[in-house]
């Protein structure tokens, strides 16, 4: 991959506002996307896609202005997401899981401890992983003194080798206490294992990964206060924090399908030969196809972006959290996760249908769309999510605060 140098960013001022953040991670996308297949094909470690994500400033992009922070919100890092991922689904779910572990101290943390690890990050243009996986046993943590260890594995480690810090999870030995911690990925016995080798999403880097006996002080176990965790309702907002960088990433899949199969239609799709049409664009059923989905992904984004708005309010204020406006605000991302999921989904299978046969050769990389929304979107079950709507719908029910919920 051809990309800018740092110094290519640095003699042009830096975004300030949402837009011109939002057009940055265009400009982004156009690196990215003139050998998204055959990287996709490659599948190597993407070291230097995460490094045009640094030297672009995106990966700064939620952390504070005054160490070099751009200072944006939720919506705009879900905006930036989904246009990094028109080019390479890959390489917008690791910026999405970035940001989020990236929140995560502010989540969890008290204000001392975020307020260090954001600033820290930023100034260092950290790139974060996260080895936290609820369907694997639980990583065991162990007090030796004022050191917490961490020993357990984990299937899944999303960002794992080109990541600068790991967020760590495991339960406190003989408790029921659950501990977060944020530590150097290449800590003493942390080891990534080259074991992803998924249909989809394939330059994320998530496979498995090993803790021996990885350490960290307790005062760096997020939101602990004298060994007693400081809960409030905010801690809960990681998953629907989360699912909606899934949402946003499965729609950026969506419209970078779209895009690169008009594209291809315009240029090369034959009309069909009993049609009477001298080009594919004038093809009647080829526009419907086209006008179809572009309405379905229109909506789609426009229920994304409302959400995100609703979202941002509870991030303003996260002391004022109610567990009734947490359980609210699940509902609305459930929502917006079933459909995106499902518009994703028939737009990535159903361009092939206004591309002809001819788009299925490999080197066109057309199915690597369709590929990265299937595999991620069986994260966890989609009818869950529609039971969530539903429950709230006829009963009142709000879902309950779990690692998918």
């Amino acid at each position: 991959m051809s990309t800018p140098t740092a110094t290519a960013w640095q003699n042009r001022p830096a975004p300030t506002t949402a837009q011109d953040w939002i057009a940055r991670a265009a400009e982004v996308a156009a690196v990215l996307a003139t050998d998204a297949a055959a990287r996709d094909r490659a599948g190597a470690t993407p070291y230097a896609e995460v490094q045009l994500l640094k030297d672009s400033g995106l990966v700064t992009l939620l952390g504070p202005v005054e160490h070099g922070g751009a200072g944006q919100d939720w919506p705009t890092a879900y905006r930036v997401v989904r246009e990094v991922a028109k080019a390479d689904g890959s390489i917008g779910q690791l910026l999405g899981y970035h940001y989020l572990w990236n929140w995560a101290a502010r989540l969890v943390g008290t204000r001392e401890q975020w307020e260090h690890v954001e600033a820290e990050a930023a100034r260092n243009r950290w790139f974060f992983g996260g080895a936290v996986n609820p369907r694997d046993n639980d990583v065991v943590v162990t007090e030796d003194g004022d050191d917490l260890v961490f020993t357990g594995r984990k299937t899944f480690s999303t960002g794992s080798k080109v990541s600068d810090v790991t967020v760590l999870e495991g339960v406190l030995e003989g408790t029921d206490q659950h501990v977060f911690a944020i530590v150097p990925s290449d800590s003493e016995g942390l080891t990534f294992h080259d074991d992803w080798d998924n249909i989809g999403q394939r330059l994320t880097e998530s496979g498995s990964v090993t803790i021996d006996g990885v350490r960290t002080p307790w005062s760096s176990a997020a939101g602990y206060v004298d060994k007693r965790f400081q809960a409030r309702t905010y801690n809960t907002l990681n998953v629907p924090t989360i699912q909606l960088v899934f949402v946003n990433f499965y729609l950026g899949i969506a419209g970078g399908a779209l895009e690169t199969a008009a594209t291809y239609t315009r240029s090369k799709t034959r009309p069909w030969l009993h049609g009477g049409h001298e080009r594919a664009v004038d093809e009647p059923y080829v526009i419907d196809t086209y006008g179809d989905l572009t309405a379905k992904l229109w909506a789609a984004e426009a229920l994304a972006d409302a959400v995100a708005a609703e979202g941002q309010k509870l991030h303003d204020d996260p002391d004022a959290v109610t567990e009734q406006a947490r359980g609210e605000f699940e509902v609305r991302v459930a929502a917006v996760k079933a459909r995106a999921t499902d518009v994703a989904l028939e737009v990535t299978s159903r361009i092939f249908e206004v591309t002809g046969a001819r788009s299925t050769a490999s080197a066109e990389g057309l199915d690597r769309f369709w590929r990265n929304v299937r595999t991620h979107t069986l994260h966890d079950p989609v009818a869950y999510k529609r039971r969530e709507v539903g429950r709230w719908v006829l009963e009142g029910e709000l879902p309950e605060p779990t690692w998918y919920s």
